[in-house]
């Protein structure tokens, strides 16, 4: 069988758990919001001065935690899955 073939057969990712979904969504809306904030950085500035910046380097670092632990705990639960998965065989 040829090598695309099989790897088309073979799961590439664990299911996703409720953790994972709740963390992935948080995530999301995480960016939304960074971006949103960005996009309307002068209304912002407006409304709330010189504490604008300071909420917007808040929601950068807050989505680049939530990034960095998503990405870890999605690569631990797709490793122990397709360690699994190959136990089985």
């Amino acid at each position: 069988m040829p090598l695309w073939l099989d790897m088309l057969r073979t799961p590439m990712a664990a299911p996703e758990t409720a953790g994972l979904r709740r963390l992935r969504l948080v995530w999301q809306v995480l960016c939304l919001a960074l971006a949103a904030s960005i996009a309307g950085l002068a209304p912002l500035r407006a409304l709330m001065g010189r504490a604008a910046p300071c909420m917007i380097a808040v929601l950068l670092v807050a989505t680049l935690l939530a990034t960095l632990i998503y990405l870890r705990r999605k690569h631990r639960a797709d490793t122990i899955y397709l360690a699994t998965l190959g136990e089985g065989r």
